[in-house]
């Protein structure tokens, strides 16, 4: 008799009996007699890499998502041989290979199984690529919970699901649609209060299945490649995100202005139009930091040019707007046009820049400009060429950042969308087909803009934004969500996407507001932008065919909700600069989903709508039209309500009351939240303050402040301000403690305090034990104080 198993994978091939077994300082290397070695790596104590081969040695170890700086290196090492089985014990893990056909199981010290092998590795041989596809198959257990995959428009915890892995151009995708923009391979499994982390670094079209096929297994395979796994220990998710955001690599400190709000459209042109949209914001009191040009700034969509019509004096013009604090961003896409009189393909013809087909004419595809050859990013000669042609658009023109699109590789007219598979590329030294190429194209075009940006910026920052990207593109890059559509599926899509894209290690993304395609009611346009202010990446952004989008385009209620909440993000940019520093420092994701949060909490696993936005307030977005209210889950904890400052105490679901200015958002108890007035644009205004709302508790909480010069790079050499506060109720006393790290000193020399939820009525203040006078009538109607930021103990004595 034949079961279903054996028929779903007759024709498969797998290791047989381990025959020899060798260690090379961090490595283990296991022979099987039908010549499949597997070299297990300890990279730390825990996370080791498995990679597979079939034919008896091993390719060159290239890849393109390992940051090469990033941390390696193990406290203990033991490898050990029983009758069946051999064992590598880390200090964190037990890894046992089985001897009669190499499957793994991973154990924690406790002898707890975290992780094993169902079939384990095993391949199916692919004669007509002349490769193998490589699969994996594990083992899950009841009530198991998988988390992450970048861009997945699906519900956050992806059990049952299965998803595909190819970076496509998809306009006006769905909920559930795959594949979409992004290749992330690194997922998150969770299973009785135990976190892991797998990252398959494959390159090639790759598939995860999460149960759906057969219950209790989870798999995932490529079309080609090896099978090369890095398998991650938590037993935290906190763990298993920053191992592998620190694997992969972390970007460095954006400049302020690029965490302000962004203003987008296909098209504004000419220049009178973008004027016209920059002033408006100026008078109306929205705030906006950065203005982007779409393809139609171009010359008929030639990239590196200017249409001559539309922006007579480009240079002029950015000055223009940069005086009046508005960044220009120019879009770039990869497609150059196919014209002998155009400098750029003329150059890139002339040393063989172009990506070319299997049997030799270059790769020639339709896009904007019309028929197009596209430059081989995976070829270093060809990446530091394009670096260089950004000189006159950022050092001499004065642009200020970059948007690269279509860099899937998207191509019109053919049914794939993109290159054709026989394409072929330089990989950095490993030549290739487009099959093992196409996930990276985006990444890599963006490293070469990133490059390019950079050295032209400096000695400012660079910002680049990119709609494809391969693991570890957050080095170079942010990103958006891609075409989207104004629809509340949408809204609610775009809330999942971020999450999910920040604990997939690449935390600086948003989604376009208000949706690209079609056009948004004034309400479901409001509701986005009081959930996009709480997203890294903040940009409206539409398709322009079904009118205006900008948010004047809406009624007065509208306009201000806009600008009360693009407001709030400005008062909030010093909480969401120390995000971003945190992220960069250690990994830490920007926003976390309640699973992330508090793991332990059964509860979390299945929540979708909540998130934390940095480590201490907690943002619930209305996702459903004509609604003042709407259930949600309060995590464990306490939590003050942002707008009427009750005191809540979590770990149930609550209905929470809102209105149409306001979404559900609360406050850690005890957390200090820095703000900065609010400014028309980063570097507007100077202040002599920061203020500082501070929540009381009744127990220790700890708060960061980080600053620096807002750009360059001096807060790499020491120049930057970090604040540690810790805030300590005890009775009828309120603490609060200050250290100071770094050598930027600030421009402020007071703190505002704004003391919220004090229990007591207060009868003395006193500062490094000394006690101050005070304005006791001000104090007792408005509970703030203003005091020299020059403090290390700030005490506050109730009756």
């Amino acid at each position: 008799m034949i079961t279903n198993t054996e028929l779903e994978f007759k024709g498969d091939l797998y290791p047989s009996k381990i025959v020899l077994m060798e260690q090379d300082v961090d490595s283990v290397f296991f022979h099987a007699d039908n010549s499949v070695i597997l070299k297990l790596t300890v990279l730390r104590d825990s996370m080791i890499r498995f990679r597979y081969t079939v034919k008896g040695y091993f390719s060159n170890d290239f890849s393109y998502a390992i940051d090469k700086s990033h941390s390696h290196g193990y406290n203990f090492l033991e490898v050990t041989e029983e009758n069946d089985y051999y064992q590598v014990k880390t200090s964190k893990v037990k890894c046992r290979i089985q001897k009669i056909d190499m499957r793994v199981s991973i154990f924690d010290l406790n002898d707890k199984v975290i992780l094993e092998d169902e079939l384990g590795f095993h391949w199916e041989e692919c004669y007509e690529h002349g490769g193998n596809i490589v699969k994996m198959s594990k083992t899950s257990k009841d009530g198991e919970c998988f988390y992450g995959l970048g861009d997945k428009a699906t519900q956050l915890n992806l059990k049952g699901k299965r998803v595909e892995n190819f970076a496509t151009d998809q306009y006006a995708f769905s909920k559930d649609q795959e594949p979409l923009y992004k290749v992330v391979p690194f997922y998150i499994g969770l299973q009785k209060k135990q976190s892991y982390g797998i990252f398959f670094d494959n390159t090639f079209r790759t598939y995860f299945d999460f149960c759906q096929e057969r219950r209790n297994v989870t798999s995932f395979w490529a079309e080609g490649g090896e099978m090369n796994y890095y398998f991650i220990y938590g037993p935290q998710m906190q763990d298993v995100v920053t191992t592998y955001t620190d694997l992969t690599g972390k970007p460095e400190l954006p400049p302020l202005w690029a965490l302000g709000y962004h203003q987008c459209k296909w098209s504004y042109f000419p220049e009178s139009n973008v004027k016209e949209i920059t002033a408006k914001f100026r008078d109306l009191k929205i705030p906006c930091d950065a203005i982007y040009l779409d393809i139609d700034y171009m010359e008929g969509f030639r990239c590196f040019t200017w249409n001559k019509e539309y922006f007579p004096d480009p240079k002029r013009m950015v000055a223009e707007l940069a005086a009046d604090g508005f960044k220009t961003i120019v879009i770039i896409d990869p497609g150059i046009k196919i014209d002998k009189e155009y400098s750029v393909y003329k150059e890139a013809l002339e040393k063989d820049y172009f990506c070319k087909r299997a049997d030799g004419p270059y790769m020639k595809g339709k896009v904007w400009p019309g028929e197009c050859n596209f430059p081989d990013y995976t070829n270093p000669e060809v990446r530091e060429w394009w670096a260089g042609l950004f000189k006159e658009l950022v050092s001499e023109i004065g642009v200020k950042g970059v948007w690269n699109d279509m860099n899937e590789p998207a191509v019109m007219e053919v049914p794939n969308k993109t290159f054709p598979m026989d394409v072929r590329h330089d990989y950095d030294g490993n030549p290739c087909s487009h099959r093992k190429a196409h996930n990276i194209y985006g990444m890599q075009m963006a490293r070469a803009t990133y490059h390019g940006v950079k050295r032209f910026a400096y000695p400012k920052r660079p910002f680049v934004i990119t709609r494809s990207a391969y693991a570890g593109a957050q080095r170079y890059t942010s990103s958006w969500t891609g075409d989207n559509v104004a629809s509340w599926e949408h809204l609610w899509i775009a809330n999942i996407q971020v999450q999910r894209m920040c604990i997939s290690g690449m935390g600086f993304t948003g989604s376009d507001i208000g949706g690209f395609a079609e056009q948004p009611s004034g309400e479901l346009y409001a509701r986005w932008i009081q959930l996009g202010v709480f997203h890294p990446f903040c940009r409206t952004h539409s398709s322009g065919d079904h009118g205006n989008q900008e948010p004047w385009a809406f009624d007065e209620e509208v306009i201000d909700i806009t600008r009360k909440f693009v407001n709030l993000r400005y008062q909030l940019l010093p909480y969401l600069y120390t995000m971003f520093w945190q992220y960069i420092e250690e990994g830490i994701p920007m926003l976390k989903p309640l699973v992330y949060f508090d793991q332990e909490d059964i509860q979390t696993h299945y929540r979708n709508d909540e998130f934390i936005f940095g480590n201490q307030i907690l943002v619930c977005p209305i996702l459903e039209p004509n609604s003042l209210g709407r259930r949600m889950y309060m995590p464990r904890g306490q939590w003050y309500n942002y707008w009427t400052s009750e005191l809540i105490t979590g770990g149930k679901e609550l209905w929470v009351d809102t209105k149409f200015d306001q979404i559900p958002m609360f406050i850690k108890a005890g957390a200090i939240i820095p703000k900065y007035p609010v400014q028309q644009y980063v570097g507007e205004l100077e202040f002599d303050e920061l203020e500082l709302d501070v929540y009381y508790k009744e127990s220790k909480e700890k708060s960061v402040v980080y600053e620096d010069a807002q750009d360059g790079y001096d807060y790499k050499k020491g120049r930057f301000s970090l604040l540690s506060f810790t805030t300590i109720g005890k009775g009828n006393e309120f603490y609060i403690q200050l250290y100071k790290e770094g050598k930027y000193d600030t421009n402020y020399t007071k703190f505002k305090i704004n003391l919220i939820g004090l229990p007591f009525k207060v009868k003395e203040i006193r500062i490094d034990n000394e006690k101050i006078t005070y304005d006791k009538r001000i104090f007792d109607s408005k509970n703030y104080l203003i005091i020299d930021k020059e403090f290390t103990e700030l005490n506050i004595v109730g009756i």
